[in-house]
Order: structure tokens, then C-alpha cells, then sequence
């Protein structure tokens, strides 16, 4: 039949049953491809195109090449938390309503040094959640134990469940991990040594919160190493339930793991609790000293020494003090009760 139409008909016919199949596939493509997931609770940490197709398909959402066409600039989601979903209207309404829908968010801090059973605690406590589906969620998704989720002030959807609340600490935190070997390493460090250098950030966590004494608490773990001496610092201790115990001689005499740096060289076989930034950078960039010991003062610095005698001097000093400040305290206690 198309033989005896002229050219400029046939040409005609071709274009419309040409525009016929790709309105077809648009249709298709549209509303019977399927998305994923109906709604769901995510967080964009950045506004990049790129980057928002690549959070939607690690949130589950089936996005491909022709997509890139449907989202606009203006519908591109700012840094933060949204409500997302979609309804039969099909994709092209789905990609156009992407930054409709941003929820309400609170405050959460992670402290530095504690354990991930007590940040687990707190977090069910402010958060509303179940305390034993968040252990379950943080063992399966972790990798060293402890220091899985930096310490620091992250931003958290009110309505965040359990999973997507330790699937945002874990994907922040491996964020700023990864910006931290991306910026001070030369190469690509393996997991074991990462795990290394958060087991030496822990220490250094457990024994000041003193960003200026980080780096020289860890060139004494470096020099001690270096040297085979044992490390014998009761941060070590601090591991698991014993976290905030004070640390006596019965403790080191009867603590048979290898988390007691009094009785084994080298370094605990795990981190020990949440770490800093500043504790992780410290581990990595120890100061050049030749110090070997470190003894708390009254006023919770630490005075530093190289020689076991100067390291002495400083221990006697302390100890006069802990006595005159026990004799003062039962003085007082003495007066009230006489009063």
C-alpha cells in the first residue's frame, strides 16, 4: 500500500507510526516500570544529580539511564531528610515531586568513649526506639566492634526507625572515614590496618579528652610499642561492661584478657569504644617525643616523662595529693557530723 502513496505521505505515515512507538514506550516506561519501594523514609547528603540517583538506589529504588531525563534542577533534593514515594502517576510525576516532601529532624550526639551498648541505650531513650532490634541491627552491620559510628552531632528524622537511623550513622560515618584516607593516606589502607588505627584512637579516647594531649598520649603507644614494652594503661580496661570502672590492682590481677595491657604486649584485640575525629588523627600522626610515661595532675592534664624516675616523682606527687584531699574530705565529714 505505501508504494502507491507519494513520498511525502509515506515519510508522513513512517514519522507517525514512529511517534506512535516511542509515545507507546514513554507510556510504558512511565507507569508500568516498576519503581520500588511505595515510601520510604531517606536521606540525601547531597543535591548532586549524581548522587541523588545513587541514594535512591542504595534506598532500593530501580532508577535507570533514561531517569536522568525526568528530574529537573529545580526538583532536586538539598542535603537532608525526605519522605519519598510514589503513586500511580508513574515516574515522570515521582522524579518532579522528589524535594516535595522534607520531614521534621532532631538533634542526636554520639559521644566520645563510650561503648556502642551505651550509645545504643541512649539513642532507644531520645529516639523512641527499641533498644534490642538497634544491638541486633549495630552487630550485624559491624565491622570493628566498636568505633563503627564516629562520635558527633548528626541530624536525624524524627520519625527514623531503627534501620534507617543506624543506616544513616553507619553511611555518615563511613563517609568521613573514607574523607579521612582519602586525605591522609598515600594509598588505599587495608581493614586491618584501619582497625588498628581505631583500636590506638580508643585508647587515646579512653585516657584524655584533651585534643592538645592526643598526640603525645599516642607517641607514648607508638614509643612503648616500638620499644616491646607493654603498654599497662588502664584505658585499656575500659572495654565492654567495664567501660567507666576505675581500674584497681585486684582488676589487673584478675582481668585474664588481652584487653589487660599489664599482663600482654601489644595492642587490645578490638577498639574500645567510640571515637573522635581528633582521636583517630592523633593515632595517625603521633608527636615526636621520646616519652614513655604519662601521669594524671589535680586538674585532669597529664604530665608527660621519658624516664621511669621522672615518671615517679610524678606519681608520688599525685598520690600526696589524693591522700590531702582524702584527709580533707573526712575533716569535713568529721565537722558536719559534730555539728
Amino acid at each position: 500500500m505505501l508504494k502507491s502513496l507519494s513520498r511525502p505521505l509515506k515519510y508522513a505515515i513512517m514519522f507517525l507510526e514512529g511517534l506512535i512507538v516511542l509515545l507507546t514506550f514513554l507510556l510504558l516506561y512511565n507507569f508500568f516500570l516498576p519503581l520500588g519501594k511505595e515510601s520510604h523514609l531517606v536521606y540525601f547528603d547531597d543535591s548532586n544529580a549524581t548522587k541523588v540517583f545513587q541514594t535512591l538506589k542504595e534506598n532500593g529504588y530501580n532508577i535507570t539511564d533514561w531517569d536522568h531525563y525526568l528530574l529537573p534542577e529545580n526538583s532536586l533534593p538539598k542535603k537532608g531528610w525526605y519522605r519519598i514515594g510514589h503513586t500511580d502517576e508513574g515516574r515522570y510525576h515521582f522524579f518532579r515531586s522528589l524535594n516535595s516532601h522534607p520531614v521534621q529532624t532532631m538533634k542526636i550526639r554520639i559521644f566520645s568513649g563510650e561503648t556502642h551498648t551505651e550509645m545504643l541505650r541512649r539513642l532507644a531513650s531520645d529516639m523512641k526506639l527499641d533498644e534490642k532490634k538497634l544491638q541486633y541491627l549495630y552487630e550485624k552491620k559491624s565491622r570493628y566492634k566498636e568505633a563503627d559510628i564516629f562520635a558527633g552531632i548528626y541530624s536525624v528524622a524524627r520519625e527514623a526507625k531503627e534501620s534507617e537511623t543506624l543506616d544513616f550513622l553507619f553511611k555518615r560515618s563511613d563517609v568521613l572515614l573514607e574523607d579521612f584516607k582519602k586525605n591522609h593516606f598515600t594509598y588505599t589502607p587495608d581493614d586491618y590496618t584501619v582497625r588498628l588505627l581505631l583500636t590506638i584512637a580508643s585508647i587515646i579516647q579512653k585516657e584524655s579528652n584533651k585534643p592538645e594531649e592526643m598526640p603525645l598520649i599516642s607517641s607514648v603507644i607508638y614509643n612503648r610499642l616500638e620499644k616491646g614494652m607493654k603498654l599497662q594503661m588502664d584505658g585499656t580496661l575500659n572495654y565492654g561492661n567495664f567501660s567507666h570502672c576505675i581500674i584497681t590492682p585486684e582488676r589487673i590481677k584478675s582481668d585474664n584478657s588481652f584487653y589487660n595491657t599489664y599482663k600482654y604486649k601489644g595492642l587490645p584485640p578490638a577498639p574500645l569504644s567510640t571515637v573522635s575525629l581528633k582521636a583517630l588523627h592523633a593515632a595517625m600522626f603521633p608527636a615526636e617525643t621520646d616519652y614513655l610515661f604519662f601521669m594524671l595532675t589535680p586538674d585532669g592534664s597529664h604530665h608527660f616523662s621519658a624516664t621511669y624516675k621522672e615518671h615517679l616523682a610524678y606519681l608520688k606527687a599525685f598520690r600526696k595529693y589524693q591522700r590531702s584531699r582524702k584527709k580533707a574530705v573526712c575533716e569535713a565529714e568529721s565537722n558536719t557530723t559534730s555539728e
